[in-house]
């Protein structure tokens, strides 16, 4: 037992959502209530409503029955669609709030970033707020110190360092929480997708300093629906469902389940409402698809084939030069390529008002094997550059390397890295070494 981080037991928690449980009354609306409770209760039966204290007393379970280990040094996912309870687990382990039933053990010392700024006091300034915090977290004054520039230069606040944290962007206060939360060597890190605000290279950044943390030997517990970040980050990820624990196992067999369940993202996604579908003033999106090389739609695809990815789209203003484009990414979060309509039928000729899909083909024996993540973009042209739609994760698909000897691993039955993997031409010249 020495080595585990965190044990939870049994976790359950209920949160209660009914009208008596809502807002604080006054003591008149209290009275009243109490008057008029059995009232309310015999008119609910009388129009054939369920009677009872759930009449009165709704509640939900956000978890149910959940447990687990992690051991130390363990870098864990945590994923599930919006709802699932990954939240509020979060929030029992960090000691904000507690299970209704079960119990978690915490072995170490917690830093926690749940959401941007928690813990900040919007009147003191960034400086006050680094040791105010540090203090909550049980840092001595000493070990504050020792890594305050390095905190401020992470969070890049130096000209706003005496400022008070309210007039910050709500990027500078996430930089700033981040580099609090991470650099001040908790034994157990927990991040609740930090990823979802940001530009890109905080991104990244945030992403290199957690990996850095697991490889220091600590333990990171990290929520988030950016799948290439969690595949790169962890080796185990729990999968939660409506508050009770679906999964839990290494991380591409589980995401590979959450995504091919439906939960997250899938081979195909279609936008059936036009006013829900991501748009802009020019085109619409409908659909983005991955096709076998016969036209059907599927996750797999074997590293031999051709792999199709299809986007269908309307056109709902005429006159402008259109620009549909996918890229590629892998499970690392790495780009793999993008590829630009070059449909020599449309390429710089407006398109008028209408339906439209567009296909690329994306060659057998090209792509590694593992799991790629597909986005679908269009922009104008002209007469302006306008981003029409920019639809990250849209679909993904997995490749499969059969190790048939047939494709570009040939018999070599190892791991093999690389981005992309070519079935190359190779000549070999021979010529025998001459005999003295």
């Amino acid at each position: 037992m020495n080595d585990i981080a965190i044990r939870a037991e049994g976790l359950s928690k209920k949160f209660h959502i009914g009208k008596l449980h809502g807002k604080n009354k006054t003591l008149r609306e209290t009275v009243m209530d109490t008057f008029t409770a059995p009232v309310r209760k015999i008119s609910k039966i009388l129009r054939g409503k369920v009677a009872g204290a759930s009449e009165l007393d709704d509640t939900i379970w956000a978890l149910k029955d959940v447990s687990f280990e992690i051991k130390q040094g363990e870098v864990i996912g945590i994923i599930g669609r919006n709802g699932a309870g990954k939240s509020t687990l979060l929030k029992i382990l960090s000691r904000i709030t507690e299970p209704t039933r079960g119990f978690a053990e915490i072995h170490g010392r917690i830093s926690s970033l749940l959401e941007v700024g928690t813990g900040f006091h919007s009147e003191l300034t960034g400086r006050e707020n680094i040791y105010l915090n540090s203090a909550i977290l049980g840092m001595k004054r000493a070990e504050i110190d020792k890594k305050f520039d390095e905190i401020v230069a992470f969070a890049e606040v130096e000209k706003f360092l005496d400022t008070p944290v309210k007039h910050y962007s709500s990027g500078m206060y996430l930089r700033l929480a981040f580099a609090v939360a991470a650099h001040l060597e908790p034994e157990i890190l927990l991040v609740d997708e930090v990823l979802a605000v940001g530009d890109a290279r905080f991104q990244k950044k945030c992403l290199d300093k957690m990996e850095t943390v697991g490889k220091q030997g600590r333990t990171v517990l990290f929520v988030s629906h950016n799948m290439p970040a969690v595949t790169r980050l962890c080796k185990r990820v729990i999968l939660l469902n409506e508050g009770k624990l679906e999964h839990d196992g290494s991380s591409h067999q589980v995401v590979s389940m959450y995504l091919s369940a439906g939960s997250g993202t899938t081979a195909v996604r279609e936008w059936k409402n036009p006013s829900k579908a991501p748009k802009g003033e020019v085109a619409r999106l409908c659909a983005v698809r991955v096709k076998s090389e016969h036209g059907k739609i599927t996750g797999s695809m074997d590293i031999r084939k051709q792999i199709i990815l299809e986007m269908e789209y309307d056109v709902i203003k005429s006159g402008y030069v259109l620009q549909p484009d996918f890229g590629i990414i892998n499970e690392e979060g790495i780009p793999v390529f993008v590829t630009l309509d070059q449909d020599k039928n449309w390429r710089r000729k407006p398109r008028p008002k209408g339906h439209y899909i567009s296909q690329a083909i994306i060659p057998g024996n090209f792509m590694s094997e593992g799991t790629f993540f597909v986005g679908a973009g269009l922009v104008t042209l002209s007469p302006a550059n306008i981003f029409q739609f920019n639809e990250d994760y849209a679909v993904t698909f997995q490749v499969v390397d059969s190790m048939d000897g047939d494709s570009a691993r040939g018999d070599w039955a190892k791991p093999l890295g690389g981005i992309v993997r070519p079935l190359l031409n190779w000549n070999t010249q021979f010529s025998p070494i001459a005999t003295i």
